[in-house]
């Protein structure tokens, strides 16, 4: 028979390298899904667009004669630009988070969105946008201080070999990277991991004392408590996998099915609260296309994913609970370069979605005449974005980790 240093050594409780979240070993996972945990926490998904979103051509100032002039090749004519108020629209693949703006009063704009001397650097600026800080060493992100300040559970939903972000770095627990509910495996030592009737045996061998004894009486009894709490609890996730039917279509694309991984998540109610998503490839320095083509095509696949996982968790009551933010490293230069693309630049927008975000657009489109270097010019920090999302939306103190005091944007309903 195996012995209980055999189960220690060998054990795995899931697949993530070994790391057991917390709120996966506890009880409330394995309970009915009647019985929803956190069930009124607000919750914060973040969406990075990697490569430096171009951000003249998402939020479009269509009126601006130099904007077709800057853009001779990939400006999106003003017949195709998706309506947003009397300066200002939407590039037409943004038209689904457009529609939620308009119709349920449920997406915010903010424009200009940046920080002094900015970096152009893809590394160098990540790093500043998710530290928070422009601090030479960068080791903690900003949603990491923010778990070690409020304890919340977090999950990185990751494409393939895509590991956790800076931004969640300085976490009390490790978060785990997730790419779909499979993920979720127990892997114990004599069982395959997918043979359930072969865990069950290990587990209640263990739980009856049936394994020959070879002493560390309290790390087996952790190992037993955590064992028993996650085998109920990764056995409820693959039974959430497959008895969730969303309420709206979600495309056919990676990242809206990482949305969708976070919507079955949230409402089973298993408590966590902070989400973080990527999307490469807004590096357009070639091809970029203007209605259509690569960048256009990137934008739909941004605006059509958010606005299924919204509009989806709206269906099942957790539209008031939920905010997305998006954020990209740096914009592009205000004039497109020689090769149907754009250049690294700043200043560029920032997108909001949730039942309690204030509708609307803030703050002033960046200038077309007065650029910095060929640069767009920000005209709001995004430390503002952070503070307003820690303090109103997360209730953490926000000077404390974004380093000084940035007034909070007005962004969230009371």
């Amino acid at each position: 028979m195996a012995t209980r240093r055999d189960f220690l050594k060998s054990s795995t409780l899931l697949g993530f390298g070994g790391s057991v979240p917390a709120f996966l070993g506890t009880t409330a996972l394995a309970a009915p899904a009647s019985s929803k945990a956190g069930a009124k926490d607000t919750i914060l998904v973040v969406v990075q667009l990697t490569g430096g979103n171009d951000g003249l051509n998402t939020v479009i100032p269509f009126k601006n004669e130099l904007y077709a002039k800057y853009r001779p090749t990939i400006a999106v004519p003003k017949d195709k630009v998706f309506g947003v108020n009397a300066e200002v629209g939407l590039h037409p693949s943004m038209a689904p988070l457009g529609q939620l703006l308009n119709e349920q009063s449920a997406a915010c704009i903010v424009q200009g969105v940046g920080y002094p001397n900015p970096d152009q650097s893809h590394f160098r600026s990540m790093d500043i946008w998710q530290a928070a800080s422009t601090d030479a060493t960068l080791t903690e992100g900003w949603l990491g201080k923010a778990m070690k300040a409020k304890p919340v559970p977090a999950f990185h939903l990751a494409a393939d070999n895509e590991i956790a972000p800076l931004a969640l770095n300085g976490a009390p627990a490790r978060v785990p990277s997730v790419a779909k509910l499979e993920d979720f495996q127990l892997k114990i030592g004599g069982a395959s991991g997918k043979d359930k009737s072969d865990q069950k045996t290990v587990i209640e061998a263990v739980t009856k004392g049936e394994m020959t004894t070879e002493g560390q009486p309290k790390l087996l009894d952790f190992v037993r408590r955590t064992a028993i709490n996650t085998y109920e609890s990764t056995d409820r996730l693959r039974e959430i996998g497959k008895n969730y039917e969303p309420k709206v279509p979600y495309p056919a694309s990676a990242f809206a099915n990482r949305l969708k991984l976070a919507a079955q998540l949230i409402d089973a109610g298993i408590g966590a609260r902070l989400f973080y998503v990527s999307l490469d490839g807004f590096d357009t320095h070639a091809g970029q296309g203007g209605a259509a083509g690569n960048h256009a095509n990137l934008l739909a696949t941004v605006a059509g994913g958010i606005s299924a996982f919204y509009r989806d968790l709206s269906a099942r009551g957790h539209g008031d609970r939920v905010c997305v933010m998006t954020f990209s490293e740096f914009g592009r230069r205000a004039k497109e370069n020689g090769s149907n693309g754009t250049d690294h630049g700043s200043g560029a927008p920032m997108f909001l979605v949730g039942g309690k975000v204030k509708a609307g657009v803030v703050g002033d489109h960046p200038s077309l005449e007065k650029l910095a270097d060929g640069n767009l010019v920000h005209s709001t920090d995004f430390r503002q974005i952070y503070a307003a999302v820690l303090e109103k939306w997360l209730g953490v103190d926000p000077k404390p980790i974004l380093g000084e005091k940035f007034k909070p944007l007005d962004v969230f309903k009371a």
